[in-house]
Formats: C-alpha cells, sequence, structure tokens
C-alpha cells in the first residue's frame, strides 16, 4: 500500500508520524513550499498520478490540498483539521463541480485557532448535498497541532473503515 502525505504550510511529517504510517505501507512525503507554488494541487497530481497512491492524508493546508488529490487521484483520504474554507496562503483550488467524491474522513479540532471546525462544516454542507462519503471526527480538546497519540488512534479508525469499504 502507497499513503501519500501531504504535509501543511511551513511543515514536514515527523519521524514519529512516519513511524505510525509505515506500519501500514509505503510513506511517500514531499516537500512543499505552498507560498512559491500556488499550484500545489496540480502539482501533486501531475507528481503522483501514475504512482499508484492507494491512500491521501494531510492536516491543515495538506488537508485542504490533500482533499483534492484525493479527488483527482480517486482515492480514500484521512484529513486533519484540513483548510477547505479559507486559508492564509493564496492556492489555486480546482472546481467541485460534477467531483466523483470517494471516501474521506475528516477530523476536526475543537480548539483549533487556525482551521475553526464551523467554517469546515459550513464548507462542506455548502457544496455537498450528500455527506455519505464522509466520517467526520470531532474532538473537543483537539487544537490544530496533532499529538502522536490522537494520530495513532485516527490513523487505525480510518485503515479499519477503508479496509471495510
Amino acid at each position: 500500500m502507497t499513503i501519500l502525505y501531504i504535509h501543511g504550510l511551513d511543515g514536514s511529517l515527523n519521524n514519529e508520524k512516519r513511524a505510525v504510517l509505515e506500519n501500514y505501507g509505503l510513506v511517500l512525503a514531499p516537500s512543499i513550499d505552498y507560498r512559491s507554488n500556488k499550484n500545489s494541487i496540480d502539482y501533486l497530481v501531475e507528481k503522483f498520478k501514475d504512482q499508484n497512491i492507494d491512500i491521501v492524508m494531510g492536516s491543515s493546508m495538506g488537508g485542504f490540498a490533500g482533499f483534492h488529490v484525493s479527488n483527482a487521484l480517486q482515492t480514500p483520504a484521512l484529513l486533519f483539521n484540513p483548510a477547505l474554507a479559507s486559508r492564509s496562503v493564496e492556492q489555486h483550488e480546482p472546481e467541485l463541480k460534477n467531483i466523483s467524491m470517494c471516501f474521506k474522513q475528516l477530523v476536526l479540532g475543537g480548539k483549533d485557532d487556525v482551521v475553526f471546525a464551523k467554517d469546515t462544516l459550513r464548507f462542506l454542507s455548502e457544496n455537498f448535498k450528500t455527506l455519505s462519503n464522509f466520517t467526520l471526527h470531532s474532538r473537543y480538546n483537539l487544537a490544530h497541532r496533532t499529538p502522536i497519540e490522537v494520530f495513532e488512534e485516527e490513523v487505525k479508525l480510518f485503515f479499519n473503515q477503508v479496509n471495510h469499504i
């Protein structure tokens, strides 16, 4: 299994989280400069379209990119506090009309002061008539950064769900 992990703004995949993901497969975690590349989604789709990506994961800005990359590659996605409603750095956003939505698990932090869960929920309700291909996990005590314990638990829940689809 090949997992594409897309980091957030000015971030990277740390070794502890990489180790969790490596229990499930090969992990690809490219470095992305969102500030200088306004077309990071197109870049990622083009770079990975022929690499048989099975799973897309991302956090914050990487969750935003992962949402769209997952749709383009038609792969399930696990997204932590995805910046779907707004971003601090401009990015080209693919159109949402007539997309074929594959399964997505979104983890939203109730104490996130960067990506607000209410804004993400509003974005989803305004753009999708049905959320049948979504699982939403609202974690009241989760802030913007995801602790390893929460990351590990959500990854396990995600793979259990994906294996039953």
